[in-house]
This record gives structure tokens, C-alpha cells and sequence, in this order.
């Protein structure tokens, strides 16, 4: 989850201000993500953009940004519940992939197997107080942390993630050193 567009869009609407480079924030992570490992595929897993207007708001100087790391890459565009897929941006557009055994969608299906999906955030607070995006895992599926800047979050012990997860779950917490717990402990 991307979410481009996030801080215009509340501005638009008179909400809290975020800094406005949130688009650039997330594009240049992004960038450098590409950098240090080169992807041949780029599988983004829905609300790449914060509402479905935002594809067409971006700056020239994003929309090039976005073609420059798009150049030689299949990159596919999931959609999300928040955009129905940025059908202006090139590259393929579609509700869900299936690659190498593993379907990818934007919100996790109880029952799946062998599942990638985004949507929920996943944060998990430690002991110091501070919360750590996190990516969540059992046998049958993973659901990815938010990638863009300014992403909200949802934790990861909430009861939505009871029936998607079995009691194998695991939390991965994101940072300079990854941390492997429980989900629900």
C-alpha cells in the first residue's frame, strides 16, 4: 500500500495536515528499495494511490519518476479498496495475480492459501511503547506492512487477524533488526 496522494487529499479536505512530501517520501523509498534489489517485477498490492483521483493529480515531475522506475519492469497494479487500480499510470491492471503457486490481492480471504495481501497496516507496539509496522505470517499467507509514508495502522492483535490466522502466526517486526513474535501473545 502505497497510498500516493494521502497528504493532498487531506489537505483537500481540511483534515490534519501532513508534511507534503509524501509522495516523494514514498516514491524515493521506493527507488531505493529498486536500487538495492532489482526487480524484474514490481506487484503492488492495491491503494497504490489514496483515492481515485490521485493518478491524475500527480505532479509531472512524480509521474515521471514513477515511468523512470516502471522502465523494464512488468509492474502490476492490484486493486485496492481505495483505488480501483491508477488506470492512467501504465503497466498491467488487475484484481488479483497468481504467480508461482501464490495468489497476490489486496485484502486477505479467510480460507486462502498460499496468499500475499496488504490493506490492514500491520503494527506492532513493543515494550518501550514505540509501535513497529510488521509484516504477519502463518503457513497459509502473509499480509504485508504499508510501505507509503504517513500510513496509519492497524495492530496486530486485533480480532480481525483472528480468523485469517491460526495459532502459527507470526509477527516480523520492520527496523534496523527484525524481531520474530507471536501475533496474538
Amino acid at each position: 500500500d502505497l497510498h500516493l496522494g494521502k497528504s493532498e487529499r487531506y489537505a483537500r479536505a481540511g483534515g490534519a495536515t501532513l508534511p507534503p512530501y509524501q509522495t516523494q517520501g514514498t516514491l524515493l523509498k521506493l527507488e531505493s528499495d529498486l536500487d538495492a534489489y532489482p526487480a524484474s517485477t514490481v506487484i503492488c498490492l492495491g491503494d497504490s494511490f489514496d483515492h481515485p483521483q490521485a493518478p491524475s493529480e500527480l505532479a509531472k515531475d512524480d509521474r515521471l519518476w514513477i515511468n523512470r522506475l516502471q522502465a523494464g519492469r512488468d509492474w502490476i497494479w492490484i486493486e485496492g479498496n481505495h483505488d480501483a487500480g491508477p488506470l492512467s499510470v501504465p503497466g498491467s491492471h488487475v484484481a488479483e495475480r497468481r504467480v508461482a503457486g501464490l495468489v497476490f490481492r489486496h485484502i486477505a480471504k479467510p480460507g486462502a492459501m498460499a496468499e500475499v495481501s496488504g490493506h490492514y497496516h500491520p503494527k506492532l507496539r513493543l515494550a518501550s511503547g514505540r509501535a513497529r509496522p510488521c509484516f504477519l505470517y502463518d503457513s497459509n499467507r502473509i499480509i504485508l506492512p504499508a510501505f507509503g509514508t504517513y500510513t496509519g495502522g492497524m495492530t496486530a492483535r486485533d480480532p480481525v487477524f483472528d480468523g485469517l490466522f491460526g495459532p502459527d502466526g507470526r509477527a516480523v517486526l520492520t527496523g534496523a533488526s527484525a524481531i520474530v513474535c507471536p501475533r496474538s501473545a
